[in-house]
């Protein structure tokens, strides 16, 4: 098994790798006459795409994808969705002086030991070039929930990058769409531009800490136990590359809380259950309460940098490096509207599975 697919009832299959002519996706359970279409699935990886500012790589890509079949006359049919992106801004003889060398930081030398093998362009399948398909998918999953979760939203920011935290009291989410960090700091924004120009003029690179928010999600979504609306959540997160650790709601905050602090007292409203706080994120025992769901995310800092870097060879010999080739100083910034596609392809996934198994039903609170 080599695990290029997930999701149960909605299905993501991506393959490609950086380098290679294309990369893509293979969505299968997509329920049939989702109005769907090439430009709408664009307008979300136009937000993913690189070289649009100084801050990102300066690869030059359209992204542009294409639809090759399972929409027929701008409705899916039900039958798998192939999505395809060209890959046409390819440097690989960037790539050429390492071929023979493990990047610190990068796959490269675990995919060495698994496969004996590996696509040292780019970093192949490693690369967070991948991401393209996942966005594309989440394009689909998106117009989906449209239909079937009509008041459900959801939309990412970046609330830290490397030491440098946002003020919660300037939180406002039109701000996102107004910097290049896609943070809701606009104060921030100004102060990591002057931080970034200096860790990429310096030839590094820097981590950073999304947190992506879904609104109207409705209560009883996720099984206890094995299939928690959670657990899968986490796991789409840390599939993201470079993503080195996930939280949910107070996450690891968690621990310095009292009971009495944490748990999210309820009261009764006129339309339902009404929570005063919400530390677990929108979950409970793996089930969501109605509530925001909340997933935070922190990807590490991008291992490809023009800093001198020991490391060895295949042939074992000790040797030092530096990665060429054009690379995001920040690479967490890109990964926001990736957070958001991982979100909705498992919101997605979720409320297929709960129709199979409920149909619906739900436990009646009041009178």
């Amino acid at each position: 098994m080599s695990y290029n697919t997930f999701g149960q009832s909605f299905r993501v299959t991506t393959w490609g790798e950086s380098h290679g002519p294309a990369l893509g996706a293979t969505v299968d359970g997509c329920p049939p006459g989702v109005p769907v279409s090439a430009e709408e699935i664009q307008h979300w990886l136009d937000r993913r795409k690189p070289g649009q500012n100084r801050y990102t790589t300066q690869r030059q890509e359209a992204d542009a994808v294409e639809i090759l079949s399972g929409v027929f006359e701008g409705r899916t049919t039900g039958t798998p969705i192939q999505l395809m992106i060209r890959n046409t801004d390819q440097r690989s003889k960037d790539y050429s002086e390492i071929a023979a060398k493990f990047r610190p930081g990068h796959a490269d030398i675990s995919y060495w030991q698994k496969y004996g093998i590996r696509d040292y362009r780019g970093g192949g399948r490693s690369s967070a070039r991948e991401t393209a398909a996942r966005v594309a998918a989440g394009g689909v999953a998106r117009a989906a929930l449209a239909q079937l979760a009509p008041g459900l939203s959801l939309r990412g920011c970046m609330v830290q990058m490397g030491p440098h935290r946002i003020d919660r009291a300037r939180f406002d989410w039109a701000e996102v769409e107004r910097n290049p960090f896609w943070t809701p700091d606009a104060q921030a924004a100004q102060d990591w531009a002057t931080y970034l120009d200096g860790v990429r003029k310096a030839g590094s690179s820097v981590g950073a800490v999304i947190e992506v928010v879904a609104s109207g999600v409705p209560a009883g979504l996720g099984e206890p136990i094995y299939g928690k609306l959670d657990t899968d959540l986490a796991a789409a997160m840390m599939s993201i590359n470079a993503v080195k650790g996930v939280e949910i709601g107070e996450g690891m905050n968690a621990a310095a809380l009292t009971g009495e602090e944490n748990a999210d007292e309820i009261r009764m409203g006129n339309d339902g259950p009404v929570y005063l706080s919400n530390h677990a994120g929108g979950i409970l025992g793996g089930i969501s309460t109605g509530q925001e769901v909340v997933v935070r995310f922190a990807v590490k800092p991008t291992s490809s940098i023009l800093q001198t870097r020991r490391t060895i060879s295949t042939s074992g010999a000790q040797e030092e490096i530096i990665t060429k080739g054009r690379h995001d100083p920040c690479v967490g910034i890109r990964a926001v509207p990736v957070g958001e596609a991982m979100m909705a392809c498992v919101l997605l996934d979720h409320i297929l599975r709960d129709r199979g198994q409920t149909g619906g039903l739900r436990g009646h609170i009041g009178g």
